[in-house]
């Protein structure tokens, strides 16, 4: 589920997603959404530019929150039958680089096989570089009994379009935590901290050629967003998103 500037890789009960590159999405991030009325009144137009203020700020005060997922704790112990992990919220700066090279060989795992039959390719430097962004929040689920990790999210509050979303750069589940609903789970969660912050969108990426998890978010509500690349441009990927302030 993603593209390959700013990435978004996400395996859940899916077999697995992708994201697209931060460069990548420069392009689509340049402007407001086509809400904003550049030929409105004076009046319009400063109560139009003042909801984007408005958006910018509820942004800010989330993304300088220590644990923006803090109130959520009770999301954070998720049980299927016998498997059982508990889940931690973690800022770039504070997670174990041990926990982080994880996370990379983890997504090339996952997505690296879809990368490279598409014409992004597979780049893993750039995909290192993707999850080491200073303002990268984690999501990580550990098993129980060992403690070991076995899935991830990495995400960022952020304007989008002129919108105010939370994006998912990435979901990843090892082969062992698949198909027991922890993807479901931990997006869930994504979607709780972005009604909490009053963002208006979850916004992530998958790969076309990814099947899975392209089924996978739709299952669980998610539908191509209005930003994404249309069918004569015959980019690999396809944006999503999931409206929560409706």
């Amino acid at each position: 589920m993603q593209k390959s500037a700013p990435r978004r890789d996400v395996s859940g009960d899916i077999t697995s997603t992708n994201t697209v590159p931060t460069t990548r999405r420069v392009a689509f991030i340049a402007g407001f959404s086509g809400n904003y009325n550049y030929c409105a009144s004076g009046a319009e137009r400063k109560m139009v530019e003042l909801t984007v203020k408005e958006r910018q700020q509820k942004i800010a005060k989330a993304c300088n929150a220590s644990d923006a997922l803090e109130s959520l704790s009770e999301m954070f112990s998720y049980t299927r039958d016998d498997f059982r992990v508990r889940l931690r919220a973690w800022r770039k700066a504070e997670i174990p680089q041990k926990t982080l090279k994880w996370a990379i060989k983890l997504a090339e795992r996952n997505v690296g096989p879809f990368y490279s039959s598409c014409s992004l390719g597979w780049q893993p430097k750039i995909k290192q570089a993707d999850l080491n962004k200073h303002w990268a929040r984690y999501l990580i689920a550990y098993t129980e009994d060992g403690g070991d990790p076995v899935a991830y999210c990495m995400f960022r509050f952020d304007m989008d379009h002129g919108r105010s979303v939370l994006y998912c750069y990435e979901a990843q589940l090892e082969e062992s935590a698949r198909r027991k609903g922890l993807g479901s789970h931990m997006m869930r969660i994504l979607e709780c901290a972005a009604a909490q912050w009053h963002m208006e969108k979850v916004v992530l990426t998958v790969l076309k050629n990814n099947p899975s998890g392209m089924n996978f978010f739709r299952k669980i509500g998610y539908s191509t967003d209005e930003t994404s690349p249309g069918r004569e441009e015959s980019a690999p990927y396809e944006i999503l998103s999931k409206d929560i302030s409706a």
